[in-house]
């Protein structure tokens, strides 16, 4: 599976990036990147990830003993600075940014090959980045407001 992403997510800095660096900039903290920004990834919202799932459950026999790549794939690629871009977008101003040096390991183009999985179960992901993102946003806005509620 490549980086999934989507509500109940409370993502660090190496496992769910998407949640947190839309948690950082809810909470006005500097985002740290590593490198230039121009990393790209394929990014999949959770919701598409369990129709993924159910569908191999559907079709168990004929897609037991394969493996798979699950992923956003090439239709839901973004780079960090993309990333950034469309969290200003949704925030209404730029999030805080630093910038470190390259980490040893950080690869700057990994996008999923998800043509297997699609070929033998009609799967493709179907929440593009831009609408997963803001749900997400809207998600963790709202669990915030209602823990700073109940405080």
């Amino acid at each position: 599976m490549s980086c999934i992403y989507g509500p109940h997510q409370f993502g660090t800095e190496d496992q769910g990036w998407v949640a947190h660096f839309l948690i950082r900039a809810l909470e006005r903290r500097p985002i740290t990147v590593y490198g230039d920004g121009k990393q790209v990834r394929d990014v999949l919202y959770v919701e598409d990830l369990v129709d993924a799932f159910l569908r191999a459950e559907q079709d168990v026999e004929a897609l037991a003993g394969q493996a798979f790549n699950i992923g956003g794939g090439t239709h839901n690629t973004i780079s960090l600075r993309e990333l950034l871009a469309l969290i200003a977008q949704i925030d209404g101003r730029g999030p805080a940014v630093e910038y470190g040096p390259w980490r040893q390991g950080d690869q700057r183009y990994y996008v999923s090959d998800c043509a297997a999985y699609a070929a033998a179960s009609g799967w493709r992901p179907r929440v593009a980045p831009r609408d997963g993102v803001r749900a997400l946003a809207a998600w963790l806005a709202n669990s915030r407001r209602r823990a700073a509620a109940a405080a």
